[in-house]
């Protein structure tokens, strides 16, 4: 480890991933830990899980924290609440024993790793949505309010819409599909009513606990319900509306190329979202160049605390 490597870390609200990097962009470790979105699991929990997930792909490695050359941690709701963010951004100083590191939200890396540090705009949508881009040294955000009132387009915003299609659908506002059933199965319902007893009495509803009933909903979808599908619609349609405001306060010009990537889970139900997706960028302009994802977003992390250290990781960067 005499050249030194870089560490990134996505944290999420389902999972964090942690990876170690040489200079030249070969991954030398990788580690999978849970939620770090501190809201739900409080800062004592995230610290540890932190711990964990350094000191496993150091372990992996071979290396020490001496070896890290610079660290970013990507962060759910990073920046979000200005009393807690100094609390936040100290942690890894307490892991690595330096300040040779940077926090900063999780929205970056999705950016970092889809686009491989390049100009354009990403846009995440998995537990919650965000949208980020940079151009020319500017930079933007859009969404990710939370999933109280915002996060629109994400998998917990998809399964609440589901779950509110469920009740109208069992009260008849809303005619029966395929939707309704695969509820009635995945709970084990006797009675419909019994769906409220899961969802509030029987444990906390956690975001990433109601965001996986997003996949009941497009498996739905598929099936032909009517219901489901217009709620990937809807979600396709408030993603783009994200990634095309950041676009204008990124003050593209006319004409000039805009290239846009994804992650997040969201986007594994295929053409369910993406074509909606497509159909209102193009609406709202040309310009959109879509590119699949170039790497992962934990790779994003890595060649987001290379790039805050003044170096590249060149081309050997493994998807």
């Amino acid at each position: 480890m005499a050249d030194g490597c870089y560490l990134g870390v996505d944290g999420g609200g389902t999972k964090t991933a942690f990876v170690l990097v040489d200079r030249a962009g070969r991954e030398l470790a990788r580690h999978e830990g849970g939620s770090s979105y501190h809201v739900d699991i409080g800062v004592e929990r995230l610290h540890v899980l932190l711990h964990d997930g350094v000191h496993s792909v150091l372990r992996q490695a071979g290396a020490s924290a001496d070896d890290v050359l610079y660290a970013f941690f990507g962060l759910p709701a990073h920046g979000e609440d200005s009393q807690i963010q100094p609390v936040l951004d100290v942690i890894p100083e307490a892991l690595l024993g330096h300040r040779r590191y940077a926090c900063g939200n999780d929205m970056i890396c999705g950016w970092a790793g889809s686009l491989a540090g390049e100009d354009g705009i990403n846009i995440v949508a998995g537990t919650g949505s965000i949208g980020y881009g940079e151009r020319q040294g500017l930079s933007a955000r859009g969404g990710g309010w939370g999933e109280l009132f915002s996060d629109e387009g994400s998998a917990y915003w998809i399964a609440i819409q589901g779950l509110n299609a469920f009740s109208r659908m069992s009260d008849g506002r809303l005619s029966r599909g395929p939707l309704h059933d695969l509820l009635v199965q995945e709970f084990t319902l006797t009675n419909d009513l019994d769906l409220c007893a899961h969802i509030y009495c029987r444990s906390a509803p956690q975001r990433d606990r109601i965001a996986a009933i997003s996949r009941l909903v497009a498996r739905a979808a598929v099936q032909g319900d009517e219901a489901a599908r217009r709620i990937f619609v809807d979600a396709g349609e408030a993603l783009a509306q994200i990634v095309d405001t950041i676009r204008q306060r990124l003050e593209y010009r006319p004409g000039e190329p805009v290239n846009l990537s994804y992650s997040g889970g969201v986007f594994q139900s295929g053409e369910l979202i993406l074509d909606p997706f497509r159909q209102r960028l193009s609406a709202c302009s040309p310009d959109y160049r879509i590119i699949s994802p170039r790497y992962s977003p934990a790779i994003g992390a890595a060649i987001y605390a290379a790039r805050l250290d003044g170096a590249s990781l060149g081309i050997a960067v493994a998807a």
